[in-house]
């Protein structure tokens, strides 16, 4: 089976996998974003997190490669009452715009392969513009324990150096790894192990 199509069978269920409600550490990061500011939520799934930035007031791209989670991604717009623009397809295909983005979102996108999470990496630092905010969370080497959600691969989970050697260079570079609680819809539940990035250009 495919990466689509094992992402596409799991997204078919009626619910949405992993809830509706934004994801906890971006939510505390509301104070650092603004109305009118270019966002862009790189596989953003079912849309929690792009439409509760769209709902912030920001002007919000939503990428995905999986039909079926930005058609309930759109349902979900539709019912916040919130506009969005989506791009479909794969994140090695997204055309990087230089300095196109005030705040680039990334939460638990951790299906890339070594080399694969660093063409990204690099594509982010160039598409945030100057001055402007990247906002990642992802599942830490600990998490192979916990089993509560994400990539069962030592090589796709981040560590706090990683995030900090991959946005070396920025103006600000504040990685945090901690074990917390997380509850977001079926797919991520219970005790796990988080690496947080806030680092602004």
């Amino acid at each position: 089976m495919s990466e689509l199509d094992r992402w596409e069978n799991r997204f078919a269920a009626r619910e949405y996998v992993f809830g509706t409600a934004p994801n906890a550490f971006l939510a505390r990061q509301a104070p650092r974003l603004k109305a009118g500011l270019r966002a862009l939520s790189i596989a953003d799934g079912e849309g929690r997190n792009g439409v509760w930035l769209a709902e912030q007031g920001l002007q919000v791209t939503s990428q995905d490669f999986s039909p079926r989670a930005q058609e309930k991604a759109r349902a979900l717009a539709r019912q916040r009452d919130v506009e969005l623009d989506f791009f479909l397809g794969d994140l090695l295909e997204f055309d990087w715009p230089d300095a196109g983005y005030d705040v680039i979102v990334g939460i638990f996108f951790q299906f890339l392969a070594p080399d694969d999470r660093a063409r990204v990496f690099e594509g982010i630092r160039s598409a945030v513009r100057p001055g402007g905010l990247v906002l990642i969370e992802g599942y830490g080497p600990k998490q192979l324990e916990y089993r509560t959600g994400g990539p069962g691969k030592l090589e796709k989970l981040y560590t706090g150096e990683l995030l900090k050697a991959a946005f070396e260079g920025f103006s600000e570079v504040d990685v945090q790894v901690y074990d917390a609680e997380v509850s977001e819809g079926a797919g991520h539940v219970g005790l796990s192990a988080l690496v947080d990035l806030i680092a602004r250009r």
